[in-house]
């Protein structure tokens, strides 16, 4: 047998990691009790978001509603699956542009109400093109 050959076993030892790799490690190589107890983190789109397929992001542009709360810059997340319901919050269509306005209906006529003083209520009988594109559920305001 030749004395220059070396044999050693396969297995060499675990994969080198880092503390900050590990969550869970500290200078002791344990992990500290509290992390059985730790909670995730806040998912957004489960808290905000009813129905995924249905639902997108719309960028609010202009102040008509910011009596509701709805300012511009504002995203609101708005579902196509809720029904369209007298007094919501909607995202439409009219004569070929978009508009966020509280729906309203009575018995002859429906009507889309700015929630500013400085805008007119539009009744929806002097038009012809008109389309619901979704319920307003949610404006995400930055401060």
């Amino acid at each position: 047998m030749n004395e220059d050959e070396f044999y050693s076993a396969a297995y060499k030892g675990s994969k080198h990691y880092s503390q900050q790799e590990i969550q869970t490690a500290n200078a002791t190589g344990f992990g500290a009790a509290a992390d059985d107890y730790m909670e995730r983190g806040i998912d957004l789109n489960e808290q905000l978001i009813r129905n995924k397929p249905a639902t997108y992001f719309f960028r609010m542009k202009g102040d008509a509603m910011k009596d509701a709360g709805i300012y511009d810059n504002d995203i609101l997340i708005v579902d196509r699956s809720i029904k369209n319901a007298g007094g919501r919050v909607i995202v439409a269509i009219l004569n070929g542009e978009l508009l966020v306005r509280r729906f309203h209906k009575n018995f002859s006529s429906a009507f889309l109400i700015p929630e500013n003083d400085r805008f007119k209520t539009i009744n929806l009988a002097e038009f012809g093109e008109f389309a619901v594109w979704g319920v307003v559920v949610h404006s995400i305001h930055s401060l």
